[in-house]
């Protein structure tokens, strides 16, 4: 037997895997975290790609918007990266008056005073004004229209009116859009629902999904939009599984968001050389598997290795429930993908969209959940197989696809991305077989 440690919660789960049917652990190659993360953004400050310091591109008399993580993004360095920002900024005479921290909440809800103290820091909350980016705020400003998909776009009004555009956040892998960060804190981060709605209805591409840029029109369709945003400058982490900044990039939007996402790449994206009958997947453990809304991350990302009709094993505490109503009330609503399609096409609404990778996801494979939820929810609303503890999850994996089953194991589910890569003999043995 090989023993496999899983995250849940704030604990850990022991499965029991037979080793003839063992494949082995798919997980992150975590990278250490900076020892003075501070030090690390001012290094980034210094050495900006493809620009100006930011101390050079602000005047004295500058109007300065920078846009930060809300509470709803998992790896929000904002405390870190705001104070040595204001230092460039001082050093080019800007005011601590003049300058607006803007959380970009895109649809979340508003970040609420006790939320902001947590995320900027004492000192920052008590030194800048803040506010919380309104989708719906009818004083938002239009700022053109793409061209690819003609989506109209319009930003919140104090960064287009501000003379310099500041975007912070962390880069990571994202569902939809390829990678969060960079464009992202402008789209969805400070646009107008209409806006926002109009790029996330096209999470149905089948391009659309975590770790692809070229021809996701998500991503492309963001990119735009940050263009009509006028961006002087970003600053931007990238960020182990513990939370902790590996490496800052600053500069020109595009040209850090690519060096970032390289490094996301090299930690995250990793390389498998077949399908497993069953994968057994943690979220991750708290706050990954907070919610099962969290925890269907991992579901995601262990779909691209577990063959058609096989398994998946969740293990996720999902202490709060579900997580989402809009996630609950449309697996009420829609009992298969077309019409769950359909309705994203028509009215996306931010939480049906989990709907939509669920059922997906249950098209063609099983999901037994491994958790604190009542077997009623699991079972009745978000139709999973449920089962008290890991192992027997595993065991009724291999009464469905079979004692002989193959099994890979992914700890940290939530934050890797497992890819089928085909070696140069695997392709000459499908060329023959042809």
């Amino acid at each position: 037997m090989v023993d496999v440690w899983l995250p849940y919660g704030k604990s850990e789960v022991c499965v029991r895997v037979p080793t003839r049917n063992f494949l082995g652990l798919i997980e992150p190659r975590e990278e250490t975290g900076v020892a003075d993360p501070v030090a690390e953004v001012r290094r980034a400050l210094c050495e900006p790609l493809g620009t100006k310091r930011l101390s050079e591109i602000a005047k004295p008399e500058s109007k300065v918007a920078i846009v930060v993580d809300d509470a709803a993004r998992r790896a929000t360095l904002s405390d870190k990266l705001l104070a040595p920002l204001l230092e460039e900024l001082k050093a080019a005479g800007v005011k601590d008056e003049n300058v607006t921290v803007i959380f970009a909440c895109g649809v979340h809800r508003v970040v609420t005073r006790e939320e902001a103290l947590r995320l900027l820091g004492e000192a920052v909350f008590n030194r800048v004004k803040w506010v919380s980016h309104d989708c719906r705020a009818q004083d938002l400003v239009f700022v053109g229209t793409t061209k690819t998909f003609g989506n109209k776009v319009f930003l919140n009004r104090t960064f287009a009116e501000s003379d310099v555009r500041i975007l912070t956040g962390d880069i990571c892998l994202h569902n939809y859009a390829g990678y969060s960060g960079g464009h992202v804190s402008v789209l969805p981060g400070i646009a107008g629902e209409s806006t926002i709605k109009h790029n996330h209805a096209m999470l149905l591409d089948a391009r659309a999904k975590a770790g692809v840029l070229e021809g996701n029109p998500v991503y492309v369709d963001m990119v735009e939009a940050s263009g009509l945003a006028k961006v002087d400058f970003v600053l931007n982490t990238v960020s182990n599984t513990r939370g902790e900044a590996v490496r800052a990039f600053a500069g020109d939007m595009e040209q850090a968001f690519v060096e970032g996402v390289k490094l996301v790449d090299e930690m995250y994206r990793i390389p498998v050389d077949r399908r497993a009958d069953i994968v057994v997947v943690s979220a991750g453990g708290y706050p990954t598997d907070v919610s099962l809304f969290e925890a269907c991350e991992a579901v995601n990302n262990a779909l691209e290795i577990v063959k058609r009709g096989g398994v998946i094993v969740l293990v996720a505490e999902c202490s709060e429930g579900h997580g989402n109503e809009v996630f609950h009330d449309w697996m009420v609503r829609f009992h298969d993908l077309k019409t769950a399609e359909r309705e994203i096409k028509r009215n996306f609404v931010w939480g049906g969209h989990k709907t939509y990778y669920l059922l997906h996801a249950l098209q063609n494979h099983t999901i037994i959940l491994v958790s604190s939820m009542p077997d009623y929810y699991a079972a009745q609303i978000f139709r999973l197989k449920t089962a008290r503890a890991v192992n027997d999850a595993l065991n009724d994996a291999f009464n469905i696809v079979g004692r002989n089953g193959r099994v890979w194991a992914m700890p940290l589910g939530s934050f890797t991305l497992p890819e089928i890569r085909v070696t140069e003999k695997q392709a000459e043995i499908a060329e023959v077989a042809q």
